[in-house]
């Protein structure tokens, strides 16, 4: 396929919406109980698509793929309803570039990521969405809900920045959660960590436990305690788990710093958070990024872009 092209696109498209429609879902197995989609009329996509909007993907100014848009059903979440690639182009790509569009207008629109159904009859189609980094979150029927938070990127101006950003991501964590911090020295890590200390409402200064390897602070108001691990003098994953993380894991918010390929094996879940720093002052500022990926069911569904971004 030599030309795709990916449009955002209202009820003015709703005939060739609906034909793609058509013809996907005309050509899959027969399921029991069957798909709705060859129900749909121009009227009835034509009614969706200017309620929330769609995409229709162009080879050649021809319609080759197609989805519809859902924002009522899950407040701050785009859902994705009759994604459709027409028999004849499948397995060139159009499916991928509308899940990319897809993902860049749940970004656009400030929402936290996106969701969907997709028959379990049809593991072909499962399994690619679980390799784009959706996880299951839930089942009713033959139908399994999918659902991807989307990862996001913020600037850090300031160490003040960086500790209240830290202080925002406290809100959301829980007993049980793993945080994987990487960036080099400097980047900010332990500072990130003194704010999530704050925002969990913990005993004791935070600050880098190299020399010990871990810390335990217990928290003042009944909440998870913070495991703060430096995992930068570790050299193998064998000497992460002599430290026996997982006695601890289920009841405390546990970071590792210098963590990556080396703490992921400890849950199946995680937070990871790169921090990068140019060096230097800019302007009377120290600025940092951080890059956010959340990883497993337990983010699925988190509002991680709208309670750090806001």
């Amino acid at each position: 396929m030599t030309s795709l092209c990916v449009v955002e696109v209202g009820d003015e498209r709703a005939d060739d919406v609906r034909a793609v429609i058509g013809r996907a879902f005309g050509a899959r197995p027969r399921l029991d109980p069957p798909s709705t989609a060859l129900e749909e009329t121009t009227e009835s996509v034509a009614s969706g698509l200017g309620a929330a909007g769609g995409l229709l993907v162009l080879h050649d100014g021809a319609p080759v793929g197609a989805a519809m848009f859902d924002t009522a059903e899950r407040p701050g979440r785009l859902g994705l309803r009759r994604v459709s690639v027409d028999p004849a182009h499948q397995g060139h790509g159009v499916a991928s570039a509308l899940v990319g569009v897809a993902e860049e207008v749940a970004e656009l629109r400030g929402l936290d990521g996106v969701w969907l159904t997709a028959r379990a009859e049809l593991p072909d189609t499962v399994s690619f969405w679980l390799r784009r980094g959706y996880v299951e979150t839930g089942c009713e029927g033959p139908s399994l809900e999918l659902a991807k938070t989307l990862e996001l990127v913020c600037p850090l101006p300031s160490a003040a920045d960086t500790r209240a950003f830290g202080a925002r991501l406290a809100e959301l964590l829980r007993a049980g959660d793993l945080v994987v911090l990487t960036g080099g020295l400097g980047a900010g890590k332990t500072t990130l960590t003194q704010g999530l200390g704050e925002g969990l409402r913990v005993r004791g200064a935070v600050t880098s436990p190299t020399f010990v390897i871990s810390r335990v602070h217990a928290s003042t108001d009944g909440g998870p305690e913070l495991v703060h691990v430096d995992a930068y003098r570790l050299g193998a994953a064998a000497e992460l788990d002599d430290l026996d993380l997982d006695s601890t894991l289920p009841d405390a918010v546990t970071v590792v710093e210098w963590g990556e390929g080396l703490a992921e094996g400890l849950a199946d879940s995680w937070l990871e958070i790169g921090l990068t720093w140019p060096g230097g002052a800019v302007d009377g500022t120290d600025p940092r990024e951080v890059r956010v990926r959340p990883i497993g069911a337990r983010w699925a569904a988190t509002p991680l872009r709208s309670t750090l971004l806001g």
